[in-house]
């Protein structure tokens, strides 16, 4: 019999590991003392733990792994789940490759240039959001800030006096042959009512994201940073993007404003 102290120096794992998986019955010591309660483990059991050792570093659960080992454990079944943690290696792999590319990227802008990225970007999914809003098509730029203000202000007043209502501004804009098609609205899980309809975004399974400081007339460079960075990272925007305006009081100085930029992608 092996103590749990050597099966577990052979074995490479802690103790710990050990009753962890005797709690979960993945392996049962050989003998348990009825006083000490102290383990013991058979040397035929190293087999086991070699395999639970080689399946948590392949990335599988305790779940997958006591199925994997069950006695008439299915071969098809076995395969499934591997072709299933081949895909969650590959996607591990993508992001790793990714995140290397970004890192030599910096340091070739920090060696060469001197300076930081102009603006920071985070890769994220944007849930699914139901909106009370308006919409409108803009002709060009100069146009917009006529249309987006008082879309907003049209919409509180429709939802007055539920305040608690005007807690996430969001706009999407998406271009069209015909102009900007702009969505102006507040996250709302109600039915559509006069003075504004209800429209629903989708969910985005991957958008850059950044944050702008400061007045919507400078918005425009901050966009431009984001697909400056964008491109060097190897995407493309894949649908129409959207500002979340975190803190836009109408009756403060745009200064103190902050947005987040949020721009659908996929690999190029």
């Amino acid at each position: 019999m092996l103590s749990i102290g050597a099966f577990a120096q052979i074995g490479q794992v802690t103790h710990r590991m050990l009753r962890h998986w005797d709690t979960a019955g993945l392996l049962v010591p050989a003998h348990v003392d009825a006083f000490t309660g102290y383990r013991s483990y058979d040397p035929s059991q190293l087999d086991r733990l070699h395999r639970i050792v080689a399946l948590r570093q392949l990335g599988f659960g305790l779940n997958d792994i006591t199925l994997i080992l069950a006695d008439g454990a299915d071969v098809e079944r076995l395969a499934e789940l591997l072709q299933v943690r081949r895909a969650e290696v590959e996607e591990e792999h993508e992001r790793a490759t990714a995140r290397l590319v970004d890192v030599e990227r910096r340091l070739r802008l920090i060696e060469k240039e001197k300076v930081m990225t102009s603006i920071e970007i985070v890769q994220k999914s944007l849930p699914a959001v139901r909106l009370a809003a308006r919409t409108a098509v803009v002709g060009a730029q100069p146009e917009m800030p006529g249309v987006v203000g008082p879309a907003f202000d049209a919409v509180a007043r429709a939802l007055e006096p539920n305040k608690g209502l005007l807690e996430t501004p969001i706009a999407q804009y998406d271009m069209g042959e015909d102009g900007l098609r702009v969505v102006v609205g507040y996250a709302y899980d109600g039915e559509a009512r006069p003075g504004f309809e209800v429209v629903d975004l989708p969910a985005v399974g991957t958008a850059m994201c950044a944050v702008h400081h400061g007045p919507m007339d400078q918005i425009a460079g901050s966009w431009q940073a984001l697909h400056t960075e964008m491109t060097e990272r190897g995407y493309v925007p894949s649908g129409p993007c959207r500002e979340l305006y975190v803190r836009a009081e109408p009756d403060h100085d745009q200064s103190d404003w902050v947005t987040e930029l949020q721009q659908p992608v996929t690999r190029a």
